[in-house]
């Protein structure tokens, strides 16, 4: 097996196989060297803080490809300045590399309008300083929503949500300020039903119901009646409801008169009119009543039954009211032993005087 080994063909065929194979390694690498420009770099060079007009220029000179790309804007920097690039400065790299290029934008970039829109001003201010935007001038106008924003305006010009406009930009808004009161009615009989509309809407009112004779929904219609009446007083916003017909008035004349036995309310002005005064708001102090005097009771003196007669004599009545009087003074003594210089004496109360009959 080894001689058949080291056959000269066989080596011959070694040989010829081992040469291919470098052939082949030899020419893959020059196909990737001239493919690949091997060897052929230029050095990148510097274009930082240059203008990117500038930098463009010295890169298509060098034989260099670039992008531009904007950054967030920043106020210290000049307009389309060139900030940063990549490869950086010094690199060396081959023909046709693109060298990314990093530019300061002429502004900030833009941002939309905030869908603020019949949103309450307080909530509606926040939202649109949160997306970067200032408010500027609120302007006030009558309107039945009130402290609503009905209009965005920038630079004057009333703008849609969405709308794209520079970063940090002032904007206006409008603000209902409330409804307008006692605003006349304005008259559309005789109209089309669309020229009503523009008149209602131009003096600040809403189309209500719109009825149609002939049950169509032509706004060519002439309008005959309408309600409230012309020349009453509502507050803005109120709607009005409306009745048309391709007939004349005339024609109508029944219809007209059923209308007004509805909504048409008739006042009899032959009375007085009834004047109301004003009350005080405050209670006064209640009148003293007056106290009648206290009836007197006058005592009458009791009058003492008679007794039966006695055989004793008149005198007797004599002798005893000393006795009586004696012994109320010594009861009295016996009670104060005080002096009777120091202390006052009560009065001795005098006996009641017996009535004696003498037959």
């Amino acid at each position: 097996m080894l001689k058949s080994l080291f056959n000269w063909k066989v080596l011959l065929n070694l040989l010829v196989a081992i040469a291919v194979f470098v052939g082949l390694v030899w020419l893959t690498f020059r196909w990737l060297e001239y493919h690949t420009k091997h060897g052929q770099e230029t050095p990148v060079p510097n274009v930082v803080n240059k203008s990117v007009y500038d930098a463009v220029k010295i890169l298509e000179d060098a034989g260099l490809e670039y992008s531009v790309d904007s950054a967030t804007y920043d106020p210290k920097y000049r307009a389309f300045q060139v900030l940063k690039m990549s490869p950086f400065a010094g690199s060396r790299v081959k023909d046709g590399r693109a060298i990314e290029l990093r530019v300061n934008p002429r502004t900030w970039a833009p941002v939309a309008i905030p869908d603020v829109i019949n949103k309450y001003s307080g909530l509606a201010f926040q939202r649109i300083t949160q997306v970067g935007l200032k408010v500027g001038d609120t302007i006030f106008e009558p309107s039945i929503q009130k402290d609503a924003i009905i209009r965005v305006l920038f630079k004057g010009n009333a703008v849609k949500p969405g709308t794209l406009i520079p970063r940090f930009s002032t904007i206006d808004v409008v603000v209902g300020s409330g409804p307008m009161r006692n605003i006349s009615i304005p008259n559309v009989v005789g109209l089309t039903v669309k020229e009503a509309r523009g008149v209602i809407a131009r003096s600040m009112f809403e189309v209500g119901l719109v009825e149609h004779e002939d049950g169509s929904k032509d706004e060519s219609d002439i309008i005959y009646y309408q309600d409230p009446a012309s020349g009453d007083v509502r507050d803005q916003g109120m709607q009005m409801d409306l009745w048309a017909s391709k007939k004349t008035p005339a024609e109508l004349s029944a219809k007209i008169e059923q209308l007004n036995s509805i909504y048409r309310m008739k006042v009899d002005t032959s009375l007085p009119p009834v004047r109301y005064e004003e009350v005080p708001n405050y209670q006064s102090a209640p009148e003293p009543v007056p106290v009648a005097p206290a009836p007197v009771q006058r005592t009458e003196p009791v009058k003492a039954e008679p007794k039966p007669a006695t055989t004793k004599p008149a005198t007797s009545t004599t002798e005893n009211k000393p006795k009586t009087s004696a012994s109320s003074n010594a009861n009295t003594g016996s009670n104060n032993k005080t002096p009777a210089t120091g202390a006052t004496q009560q009065p001795a109360q005098k006996p009641k005087a017996k009535k004696v009959v003498v037959e």
